[in-house]
């Protein structure tokens, strides 16, 4: 990559990193050893509820999903605005989607439009803390009670994240994680599910084991030796091996000054860039603590594309997160049209993601602002 290139997030890895790996390296377990358990229990103690290490943040969703035995039949409400995986894990197992449009502030799935949306067979509502901004837990725990659906929170943006004081991961049901490079801390790849119900987690954990059995109480057939297991349901091997898992050791260790590092990020470029015309920030509601995975700003009347262009020309790697999912054309060739959800589609149509990562310098953020400063003035 080029040196003078400024992408829009990246990992932040150091010598402690580099040492945990290589001590995996040196021993004798690579794939499913000890570092495994480590990781799960750190995960539990960072986020406040058990959990199960996948291969990704798309993993930990169709895991969370197979989990819950979702199929035709079951439908799951969810936002557009995330990358496919939260709607598409749920669509493999042969689940309706309905989407529900976002609230304008937060671009997180608005309680006030999942209601109309809600039937006898609502088997899910999965939100996503977009951006990092966790997603309105209260207002969705009691749509989830009326109907007897399960609320699953797809965190891949906040681990590090609080609402009201607690955690992200002890607040829904379900919760998803993601631990890509971009993301807030990184196993490479990698993700994580934890749930607050033990015998749920216990399904997701034996689905994302191959689906099997290794509890010797419920074998069918516990007279046979010590190297007897079952397969007592189909399941995908979404192991995460003991490399990666050592080098998420060592990233959650680090996991507040990365959250500390990107909140300084985010007030700098609050300040910085106040009063540019045709762009509006981010917003943070009161009782919620981000944990600012993206800093998402709206260039309005037209100006995306052109701001988009000119900055990565200068070689500022802006992004647009996300396209609508029901856009693509998995969603669209099944019937899903656009218009559906409007205020989803008019954030699309202006929102940019500027460089945010915990490694970026004051030098590099202030490269940025004057960039977008030169476009927009």
């Amino acid at each position: 990559m080029n040196a003078s290139w400024l992408p829009y997030g990246r990992q932040w890895i150091d010598d402690s990193d580099i040492e945990a790996v290589t001590a995996v390296l040196r021993g004798d377990w690579l794939t499913t050893g000890p570092a495994v358990a480590e990781f799960e229990a750190a995960i539990q103690a960072a986020v406040g509820a058990p959990a199960v290490s996948v291969t990704s943040g798309t993993a930990a969703l169709h895991a969370a999903y197979a989990g819950l035995g979702l199929g035709p039949g079951d439908e799951v409400i969810t936002t557009p605005m995330t990358f496919i995986a939260t709607a598409s894990a749920a669509a493999m197992t042969g689940a309706r989607i309905k989407f529900a449009d976002i609230s304008p502030d937060t671009a997180n799935i608005d309680p006030a439009a999942v209601e109309p949306l809600l039937s006898s067979r609502t088997a899910v509502i999965a939100g996503v803390d977009y951006a990092g901004h966790p997603m309105d837990v209260d207002a969705l725990r009691v749509l989830t009670e009326r109907v007897g659906a399960v609320l699953l929170e797809d965190a891949a943006h906040s681990i590090g994240g609080s609402y009201q004081g607690r955690p992200v991961g002890s607040l829904a049901d379900i919760t998803t994680f993601s631990f890509f490079p971009s993301k807030n801390l990184t196993s490479a790849e990698g993700g994580a599910v934890v749930a607050t119900q033990p015998d749920l987690l216990a399904e997701i954990r034996r689905f994302a084991r191959i689906g099997r059995n290794l509890n010797r109480d419920e074998l069918r057939h516990s007279d046979e030796g010590e190297w007897w297991y079952e397969m007592s349901s189909f399941g995908l091997n979404y192991r995460l091996p003991d490399v990666l898992c050592a080098l998420g050791i060592s990233q959650l260790k680090r996991l507040s000054t990365f959250v500390e590092r990107r909140r300084e990020l985010v007030a700098a470029y609050n300040e910085l860039l106040s009063g540019l015309p045709d762009l509006t920030l981010p917003t943070q509601r009161d009782g919620v603590s981000p944990a600012w995975h993206l800093y998402a700003v709206r260039v309005r009347n037209g100006r995306r594309r052109e701001a988009f262009e000119k900055l990565r020309a200068a070689g500022i790697g802006v992004q647009v997160n996300y396209i609508p999912v029901y856009w693509h054309p998995v969603f669209a060739d099944s019937g899903y049209r656009r218009g559906m959800c409007p205020v989803a589609e008019k954030f699309y149509a202006e929102q940019l993601s500027l460089p945010l990562y915990p490694a970026m310098s004051e030098a590099d953020q202030l490269r940025v602002v004057e960039a977008l400063t030169t476009v927009l003035v």
